[in-house]
């Protein structure tokens, strides 16, 4: 066996294979839901600096919602494919945990074994020596096996590279577009160009990292094959072998690519099998990263004024005459004789809240991005009242409640199985409830909240993406479990198994 080329290390590439391919395909479905990107970060129609779309944004706010702007990709293409991106971000953080742990039993052999030295370059003669390399390359040419030792100065600055500077750019960015690191850390998130910025930056190096693993896997089979298969194969350099280990790389590619599609249409089968698998899977991994950061009222590097979006986009219309007659009669009204239901079975009572009494309870105002899981964002500043301090209204936290159940004049945009539209409805935990800035908010930017955007009250939970903070509130309250209640998966988007129940990454 070469000692160049042990198992472990043909073994780690083989499984990077697989969960690359996990991760852009399930990247290509989150990125079919808003085929836009800026730099920008309200999102402002006219400003993307690249869109795979041919649909014209109008410039008004409210008359176009982020779901139609939507794009049904094919199951061949990604994971898992038309118009699921909730369970394509669950494929997309399982397969990131697992290239991540991957990744770090790689780099440990690769420095334990001294076999570092044949990737990182040692001396700077490295680039003069890549770029006679390049020119042979561009010139329809290949170098000579004398320059493999086993690679060549363009490989090792290739694969340093990308080992060290594009995949570290794709969990950094990754990170930056989680809204509980944004919540804790908002200047992390500054510090990328904010959301969009981090968006795109994790755009380019999908990009790049797509362009390498192509050029990777055809060089392998156009540059000296009789060296390289057999070694990527069977560990050693024997030329003899060539044949068999052509056949078998080819055939592990296939099987590889149709073990892809096979995990698309395996989970279009069943999304809530398929949702349910996934979150018992990553939830523990989430729990650990991500569920401890807690958003903080006064923030080292906190949004300001000068943050506040010009342009703010919505996922979903205003409720129509089909879905609440009486939330129109008190839109017309200016919501004058609106109440809030707050209470249920757990606290014996129930109470029915104006905007006045709300306006009375101590006002909570912060600057924060919304963050909407197809991808967009915008920064205002929001008012209203802490939930939790609503809450204390009915008295005592009941002793058997659990969770929070906040349910919205408005329907569901449609059920996933095309069953009649339900009341949209979400699921907080305590956790969520006791946050600062889980408020119910009643003014953005110093005005009472435009009707669009979820008037006369909206919820806000600053450590969730958009799905979770439902518009049009109509009624809050203690429940002990929310397994019956709707679909029994802890809110309309997790029903529909577009979201897990926890949505912080």
């Amino acid at each position: 066996m070469d000692p160049d080329f042990p198992l472990w290390l043909r073994a780690t590439h083989l499984l990077n294979f697989v969960l690359i391919g996990i991760l852009l395909r399930s990247g290509w479905e989150i990125l079919s839901s808003l085929p836009r990107l800026w730099w920008r970060n309200d999102c402002k129609p006219g400003t993307e600096w690249a869109r795979f779309t041919r649909r014209r944004l109008p410039k008004e706010e409210g008359v176009y919602t982020s779901l139609m702007d939507e794009r049904s990709a094919s199951p061949l293409l990604t994971l898992p494919g038309r118009k699921n991106i909730g369970l394509g971000r669950h494929w997309h953080g399982l397969g990131t945990t697992l290239w991540l742990l991957n990744g770090v039993v790689y780099a440990v052999l690769l420095f334990a074994t001294g076999l570092w030295r044949r990737i990182i370059p040692t001396s700077w003669d490295v680039f003069g020596d890549a770029w006679d390399s390049l020119v042979v390359y561009l010139g329809f040419g290949m170098p000579s096996i004398e320059h493999f030792q086993p690679y060549d100065a363009l490989q090792m600055l290739a694969y340093t590279g990308v080992i060290f500077l594009l995949a570290p750019l794709l969990i950094l960015t990754g990170l930056a577009m989680s809204p509980a690191v944004r919540s804790r850390f908002p200047w992390y998130v500054k510090f990328w160009g904010g959301h969009q910025g981090a968006r795109s930056l994790h755009f380019i190096g999908m990009v790049a990292m797509t362009l390498f693993i192509v050029m990777h896997l055809g060089l392998v089979f156009i540059v000296h094959p009789d060296y390289n298969l057999p070694r990527m194969v069977f560990g050693v350099e024997d030329p003899s072998r060539y044949a068999q280990a052509f056949t078998i790389a080819l055939a592990t590619i296939v099987v590889v690519v149709a073990f892809w599609i096979a995990l698309s249409y395996l989970s279009l089968a069943n999304r809530a099998r398929t949702q349910r698998i996934l979150v018992a899977v990553t939830e523990p991994v989430r729990r650990v990263a991500f569920n401890w950061m807690k958003p903080r009222m006064r923030r080292q590097g906190s949004f300001t004024e000068d943050d506040i979006s010009e342009f703010h986009w919505t996922n979903g219309l205003p409720p129509t005459a089909d879905e609440s007659t009486e939330w129109l009669e008190h839109r017309d009204d200016g919501f004058h004789d609106w109440r809030l239901d707050v209470g249920g079975d757990l606290n014996g009572r129930t109470l029915r809240l104006s905007l006045d009494d709300l306006r009375k309870l101590p006002k909570t105002e912060y600057i924060a991005v919304h963050t909407c899981m197809q991808g967009w964002s915008a920064t205002s500043k929001w008012g209203g009242v802490r939930l939790r301090e609503v809450l204390d209204l009915l008295g005592p936290r009941p002793e058997n409640a659990r969770y929070v159940l906040i349910t919205s004049h408005g329907l569901a945009q449609e059920m996933y199985d095309h069953r009649p539209r339900e009341p949209f409805y979400a699921v907080l935990s305590l956790d969520d409830v006791d946050e600062a800035e889980t408020i119910l908010a009643y003014e953005r930017n110093g005005h009472p909240l435009e009707v669009h955007l979820g008037a006369p009250l909206r919820l806000r939970v600053e450590s969730q993406h958009g799905y979770k903070m439902v518009k049009w509130v109509r009624s809050v309250e203690w429940i002990a479990d929310y397994s019956g209640y709707g679909d029994g998966r802890g809110g309309t988007r997790e029903d529909a198994a577009l979201q897990a129940f926890n949505g912080r990454i």
